[in-house]
This record gives structure tokens, sequence and C-alpha cells, in this order.
């Protein structure tokens, strides 16, 4: 059997590879750090050729496996088996040597390196000690192109979107001989076309016969392509299935012993006067966009990646340029500059990318909570630390934010947490519009539930909400009214429930 020959290498699997039998065991695998026990000694084998979704909350101890699995940290106890025989695992190298790759949520390559430098960065075409970069180019490009990314190789990484650079992190792992090959949420910024592709990638290296591990918060991806699923709760794993014999409503039970149906609680409440109102406003990316927001009222925006709906919001909150129309605040004309006048209005906006645009990760939890107080909070050049400890310890409690305390770097904490930062910072603000972005990109089930349960406060408060999601459930189940988006135009409005999944679907792709 040949493992992968997409960079013009034979791999070929050792005789011990039968399909359906063990690739990887683990027996009593373990690990503790000083006050927290982090992975409780867990049990588990992995198939050659299966795909086995692994599935669980922020904090569950997905990341320490992968970690673990991929031989950046050691384990405290218990024992891997490759192939049938004990290995250490204890650096990157010897997992990579065995054949063990992860391709991560976050992008770690190069963006100040070509897509074919990334490709092979490590591996590097040299000749009489020169760099080949036409010929890496030639040989990135024809991977890229076999694998059906119709992406570019000479340009620079960071060109690409977040999801591209994704698809690029993908193929990398699928030429360096990879037999086991974990994903963490690997969709989480992929439009719809992008994920078929990374899709039809999984698959076909299923069907070479690598191990796929595959991590996810989207149950629906975990039933169109895993065979079994192993759920993992407070370091512990709870249970093994098959996916034929499973649900999701099973699954999530497992994952926070909570039904289903708790998830996407919303509280309806009866919409007060208009906030803010947008008539026949064009910006960069969309254009003639009329739509209002109302006080206890969720206003969902819907459509593909690039369609125009995030391009509307961050003219509206003054950060993008209009080229026509008004915007109205409180039935007033309001002339909206750029951010500092959104936020002196009562805007607040929570961004797509929290990591780059919604956080200073460098910067302490409490630190991020009151960046926009701090002139409150001050007298002069003195801020007041009891108001400071005060404010950002409110919202830590209220949110449930885990976390060593308020003096921890944001960096320190889950996605999921680092999510209620940004939305914590603004309740300090005292807004009256939350504008979100993809609130829930990476965060799991049991955080989801938190941060609808939040939005509900913020209803109830008086407060309006801009919801822009391109998972389609969520939208549809939490906006009292649904607007959809295509090539930067309006072409739909739905109250609550009057349209179906299909129709909504069928607007937003414009077939």
């Amino acid at each position: 059997m040949i493992l992968s020959t997409l960079d013009g290498h034979d791999h070929p699997a050792p005789d011990a590879a039968v399909p359906g039998q063990p690739i990887l065991e683990l027996k009593g695998l373990e690990k503790k750090y000083i006050g927290t026990h982090a992975l409780k000694p867990v049990d588990l084998a992995f198939k050659v050729g299966e795909i086995h979704a692994i599935v669980g909350e922020n904090g569950a101890g997905k990341s320490t496996l992968i970690k673990l699995l991929t031989g950046v940290i050691p384990r405290t106890s218990g024992e891997v088996f490759w192939d049938g025989k004990p290995v250490a695992l204890a650096t990157p190298n010897e997992a990579i040597a065995l054949g063990i790759n992860a391709v991560h949520q976050e992008v770690v390559l190069c963006r100040h390196l070509t897509v074919a430098a990334n490709m092979f960065l490590g591996e590097e075409d040299t000749r009489f000690g020169m760099l080949q970069g036409r010929t890496m180019v030639q040989r990135a490009q024809k991977i890229i192109d076999d694998l059906g990314f119709n992406l570019p190789a000479h340009v620079m990484l960071g060109d690409l979107t977040i999801g591209q650079q994704q698809l690029i992190a993908a193929a990398r792992a699928t030429i360096r001989g990879t037999r086991f090959l974990i994903f963490d949420e690997p969709t989480a910024y992929l439009t719809r076309k992008e994920t078929e592709q990374l899709f039809a990638l999984i698959r076909r290296l299923e069907a070479e016969g690598v191990t796929i591990v595959y991590i996810s918060h989207r149950m629906e991806e975990v039933f169109e392509l895993a065979s079994r699923v192993s759920v993992l709760r407070d370091g512990t794993l709870v249970g093994t299935r098959n996916i034929a014999e499973t649900d999701d409503a099973e699954l999530v039970r497992m994952m926070i012993n909570r039904s289903i149906e708790q998830i996407y609680h919303k509280d309806h409440f009866e919409p007060g006067e208009t906030i803010v109102g947008a008539k026949n406003l064009s910006g960069k990316g969309f254009e003639d966009v009329s739509l209002s927001v109302r006080a206890g009222e969720i206003v969902g925006l819907y459509g593909l990646i690039g369609a125009g709906r995030s391009e509307f919001v961050l003219t509206l909150y003054g950060r993008e340029k209009k080229s026509a129309g008004e915007i109205f605040w409180n039935g007033k004309p309001a002339n909206i500059r750029n951010e500092h006048d959104a936020m002196k209005l009562g805007m607040a906006l929570a961004p797509e990318s929290r990591r780059d645009q919604g956080l200073c990760l460098n910067l302490s939890v409490g630190t991020n909570l009151n960046l926009p107080i701090y002139k409150r909070i001050s007298s002069k050049l003195l801020i007041s630390g009891a108001q400071e400890k005060s404010h950002a310890e409110r919202q830590i409690g209220g949110l449930r934010i885990k976390t060593a305390g308020r003096h921890a770097l944001a960096s320190s904490l889950s996605g999921g947490n680092q999510q209620k930062i940004v939305i914590g910072k603004w309740l300090n603000h005292g807004a009256k519009l939350f504008i979100f972005d993809e609130p829930t990109v990476g965060v799991d089930v049991g955080t989801k539930a938190e941060i609808y349960r939040l939005f509900s406060t913020l209803l109830s408060k008086g407060a309006g909400i801009i919801l822009i999601s391109s998972y389609l459930p969520e939208v549809y189940e939490l906006a009292d009214t649904l607007h959809v988006f295509r090539r930067g135009r309006l072409v739909a409005s739905h109250a609550h429930g009057q349209a179906s999944h299909e129709e909504v679907l069928t607007e937003a792709i414009g077939v």
C-alpha cells in the first residue's frame, strides 16, 4: 500500500498497517500539571484507515491529547504503542518520523514566506547550496492543483485568507509521509466550497489508509465524516461510540450533561424602539442595504463568506467609510466617521477574528476587560486600582471566564474564554448595540450555550444585537429577523421561523 504520492515520492506502509487494525494505542495515558489534572488515564485505540472524531467542551482535554500525540509535551504516565510497539513520543520530530502530523485551528505556518516555501519548509530543494525556488513553486503548484484547491503557489501565504491558509496547511501535512493526521477544528474559517475541498482530501487520505483524528464542535461534520467518535469531559474519556449507533443528542449529553434542546434556548422579548437603522447604505463590498435593529431584538445576517455581511457592519461601526446612504441612531441621522464615534453612541463590535482584532493577547485578562473604560476609572494620570479590580472580577465571575485570575495573560485562555473576554469588555463599556461577527467559531457547545444565554441577558436590558454567522442553525434559531446576503446585496428577509433552512441556503447561494 502507498500512503502518499502527492510529493512525487512513495511512502510504503509497513506490513503491520492492516486496515481496521490498531495503528496507535493508548494505555493509561495521563497528563498532570501542578494543580491541574489535564488528562486522566485514557485507554483508546485508533485504527488504520479510520476517521475517528474527538468531541468535548473547551478544557475537556482535547488540546492536551493532541500535544501528547504529536510529542509537544511529555506524558506523566501511561504507555503508547505504534504498530504494536512501545514508543516514547517525546519530541515532535519523533512523531513526524513515525508519520504523525497535525493541522491546527490556528495556522502555524510562516505568513512572510511563499505558499511553496511553506509547503516544503525544512525540506527545501537545493542545488550546490542554492535554493531552487522555481522548482519548488512548480512542485507545490502540481500538488495544490492535484488536490483541487485552486490556489497559487508563488504568492505570500499572508496574502491568502485564513481559510485558504488552512488548506495549505492541510496540503503540507499530506506530503510528509503522513500515516496519522490530526485535524483540529479545520473548518472554522473555511467557506462552504473550501470545506467541500477539505472533506474530499480527508476521504482521499482515508482511502489511502491514513488514520484521521477529526476534532470539531460541529456535530454535522462529525456524523458526515467519522466512523467512530470519542467523547472527552473534564479530562476524562467518557466513552467511544460507532457513528451508526449514536446521535447528536447522546453526544451532547455525554459532553456537557445537558440536553441538546438547551443549547439553542432563546428568551423572546417584545421589541422596543429602533436603536440603529441603515437606509440604502453602500460601501466597500456591499451596496444598497436597508435594515434596522430594535431594543430586545436579534437581527441575524446570513450568507456565504464574502457576501458583504462583515463589510456592512464594519461600515456601520465606522471602521470602513460609507460611499452612499444614511445611518440613523435613535431615529436621528448619525455621522459615524470612525470607531470612536460608534463607541460614543453605544455600539460594540466583537469581530470575527478575536485573536487579531478583538484582544491584546500579550496583556492580562483584567486589562483587556477594562480597555474601553480606563478613561472612566482614571483621574488624570492615575487609574483607580479598586475600580479596575472590581470591574474585571465582576465580568470574570458573571461570564464564568475560566482563568487563573485577572492577571493571567489573555493568550493563556482557551478560544471560548477569549471570546468571553471580548464580550465582557463591552459589557463594562455599557453598549446598547452589540455586533457579534461569528461569535462561536472554535468554541464548544457548552460555551455556545453560555454565550446564547448572555445574548438573552443583553436583550433583557434593552440592548439590540446584530448576529453574523456562517453556521446556519445558529443564526436561524436565534434571530428574530433574518437577513440573507449574496454578492454584496441584501436579497431576502424573514421573520423567525418563517423560512426553511433549505430556502435560506438557496437564497444565499443563488440557485
